[in-house]
This record gives C-alpha cells, structure tokens and sequence, in this order.
C-alpha cells in the first residue's frame, strides 16, 4: 500500500525533528506542523500500523528502516527543489511552499534530472 502525501510530511516531519531533539513525541509534531492533537494522533496510529514507525513505552517516535527512506527521499527533493527554485530568482517564501508541493509528486526520473541540471 502507498503512503499517501500526508504520511510523507509526517515522515519528514519526524526526521526533521529528530535532528533537532533526542526524542520525538505526538506534542512536538502537534507544535511544529500545527496540527491538532486528535490528528496528529490519529496519524501517527496510522503510521505505526503501517510499519513506518516505532512508538516506544515513553510515546517516544521514531522512524522504521522504511519509514526514514521515505522521509529522507522526501526531505532530499524538498532541499533540493527549494534550493532550485531560489537560484531561479523565486522568493525563499514562494520557493519553500512550492517545494513542498511539488515533492510529493515529482517522479524520480524529473528529480534526478533536476540534480543532475544543478550539478552542471
């Protein structure tokens, strides 16, 4: 089964803070995509069902084998089309919101033609 666009934002999400902090709750992805408690909840009972993540006996998260592949693929085109953007003379705000749109549905033969374009 794919994981739908919102499970890669909570994915990315996770690793991002998890970058950021020793251990990743429900509250913290609450404060930082600002999501409600109750959808957050039920996301994260979605993603743990799926495989995608662990929830340990402290509510601490963290990122399965596949669920970190997914976040990190999804951070990589985020980074990279917002960087892309940027060069291109996009305002940071604009680049940053088109990015996010954009990564969830770029195909990967389009990103790696865009890093590859980047690198030349």
């Amino acid at each position: 089964m794919a994981i739908q666009e919102s499970g890669e934002m909570y994915l990315e999400t996770i690793l991002i803070l998890s970058k950021e902090k020793s251990a990743v709750r429900a509250i913290d992805i609450c404060d930082y995509m600002g999501f409600s408690k109750p959808s957050v909840s039920r996301a994260v009972s979605i993603l743990k069902r799926d495989g995608y993540i662990n929830v340990d006996a402290g509510n601490h998260l963290t990122l399965t084998e596949t669920g970190k592949k997914i976040a990190e693929t999804i951070l990589e085109r985020h980074n990279v089309l917002s960087e892309t953007f940027i060069k291109l003379g996009v305002s940071p705000e604009i680049a940053l919101e088109d990015a996010c749109k954009i990564e969830h549905v770029i195909s990967d033969e389009t990103f790696q033609a865009i890093k590859k374009f980047n690198k030349e």
